[in-house]
């Protein structure tokens, strides 16, 4: 008589099983059927979150790797690399251990590149998220909180980069740090003692040993700082974009697993490739040929990354001898209204969404996006602010555009200057106005739609143009308030339940 043996398993099915009945296993497998059934919108500017993922995460796996060649010491020693240029020169442990990493660590010039290249694409990617919230309005109620961590995020990628770039301890990261030096040298009262926390003594003293440990935390603390943010923004239903059959009591999309994470995820290994790629053709940040850093020597024609431009451009623009003497001391306005003008910037930017919130009196909750015309005071507020910061960004470089164009230094700076002063009530002006306009032209496209270029001749000999009327999304979209009268919703989707999926 045969007897009935249950199936054999492997190892991993047991465990998987013994898991699945245990508390964890039971709230693991809950919350994967929640990411199952959770829906998000399908929008374009959606990825950039990817895109700063993909960053972040080469950053991290690059970084780990080249901790383990790099020296973060600034004592002097005999370079003896194969780098035959630099034989016996003195630099420090930071600038050989570079080399090291550049010349005879396998891979090591390609990773040390992808470092470089990634951290100069996160600040884009998060400023760019910045950006479409903004203009959106996906930073109201109740993601206030969503819009502090991803400036918080901005915030700590410039961190991270800055400290970086010094860490090769070369002619052009000294030339940056001697900046530095000069900055904190020039706050008042404090700065002395600022000073000789930051650096440990006379320049360049211990800078190099400080800085790592603040390059290294800065990825916990941006991871720290995503985790948060998606964890409150998780709260809530995705914003989404006015169309038929999106209200804030709803969301039309796509499932979050497999197809919204299987486009992030693809988009994040493309990401990755072509940074990967970049890296091994193009060249960036040869300390080979800037030569070691040295205290008394400057690197000509030294610019700043670019996501710290806007900081050296506030400096330029300062005319000279703003300075006074109160109190037996010497305040330099030169470095004082620079550092007080990005201050306050940074500060209007961070609390910017309680800003609208008490100015407007609106304390609703908003799933809804608008579209930037729709809200020509924000549009015309956001278009100003970006006038501000492209005109000190520009003026980071108003030596090299001197030089590119046959300039004099003071004819740029001078233009800029007066940019900066009246560029920002120009874009906030002329963009309010654009705003209105297409305002009125999509309230004629609703009302009398589109034209067709067909003429017809009516009976009176009258000659009149065809218009035919837009589509149920078409009006949708323009719409002013993103809601469509009963007649629209009539041939609509309209009342879809909460998770609803595109077709």
């Amino acid at each position: 008589m045969s007897v009935a043996r249950r199936p054999r398993t492997d190892f991993t099915g047991r465990m998987s099983e013994r898991l699945s009945r245990t508390a964890i296993g039971r709230r693991g497998a809950a919350e994967m059927q929640e990411l199952r059934r959770r829906v998000v919108p399908l929008h374009w500017s959606n990825l950039f979150g990817a895109v700063a993922l993909a960053c972040l995460a080469v950053i991290t796996v690059t970084g780990v790797v080249l901790m383990f060649h790099y020296t973060p010491s600034g004592d002097t020693v005999v370079y003896e690399g194969p780098y035959p240029t630099l034989h016996g020169a003195q630099v420090s442990e930071a600038f050989a251990s570079t080399m090291h990493v550049s010349f005879e660590v396998p891979g090591g010039l390609a990773l040390r590149q992808a470092h470089h290249w990634a951290a100069l694409l996160l600040p884009a990617a998060v400023l760019a998220q910045l950006v479409v919230t903004f203009f959106t309005g996906a930073f109201r109620r109740p993601r206030r909180a969503g819009w502090v961590l991803l400036f918080l995020t901005f915030i700590a990628a410039l961190a991270g980069g800055w400290s970086g770039y010094a860490l090769p301890d070369d002619m052009l990261s000294g030339t940056g740090l001697r900046i530095v030096e000069g900055i904190t040298l020039g706050i008042p009262v404090i700065g002395t003692w600022a000073k000789d926390l930051l650096f440990g003594g006379q320049f360049p003293g211990e800078i190099i040993e400080r800085l790592y440990p603040l390059h290294l935390v800065v990825v916990p603390a941006m991871l720290a700082l995503i985790v948060v943010r998606v964890a409150l923004l998780s709260r809530h239903q995705p914003p989404q974009f006015a169309g038929p059959g999106r209200t804030d009591a709803n969301v039309v999309g796509v499932p979050l697993l497999p197809i919204a994470a299987a486009r992030a995820g693809g988009l994040f290994l493309i990401v990755s490739g072509m940074l990967m790629l970049v890296a091994a053709t193009v060249t960036i940040n040869p300390i080979w040929l800037y030569g070691p850093a040295s205290p008394g020597d400057a690197g000509a024609g030294s610019q700043p990354d670019w996501y710290t431009g806007f900081l050296d451009g506030a400096l330029r623009l300062v005319p000279p001898g703003w300075e006074i003497v109160a109190f037996d001391r010497t305040w330099t306005l030169a470095l004082l209204a620079p550092l007080a003008m990005i201050s306050v910037l940074l500060l209007v930017v961070a609390v910017y969404p309680f800003i609208e919130e008490r100015i407007t009196g609106d304390h609703r909750d908003h799933h809804i996006l608008d579209r930037p015309r729709n809200t020509p005071t924000r549009t015309g507020v956001g278009v100003a602010g970006l006038v501000f910061y492209a005109t000190l960004w520009a003026a980071g470089s108003a030596d090299v555009m001197a030089d590119a164009f046959s300039l004099t230094i003071e004819g740029v700076v001078l233009a800029l200057q007066i940019t900066l002063l009246i560029g920002p009530a120009i874009g906030f002006t002329v963009a309010r106005r654009v705003c209105l306009g297409l305002q009125r032209k999509d309230r004629d496209l609703v009302l009398h739609g589109f034209e067709t270029g067909r003429i017809v001749r009516l009976p009176g000999g009258e000659y009149i143009e065809v218009h035919e009327p837009l589509n149920p999304y078409e009006r949708w979209r323009v719409s002013l308030t993103g809601v469509a009268s009963e007649q629209d919703a009539g041939s609509t989707d309209g009342g879809s339940p909460v998770g609803s999926h595109l077709p």
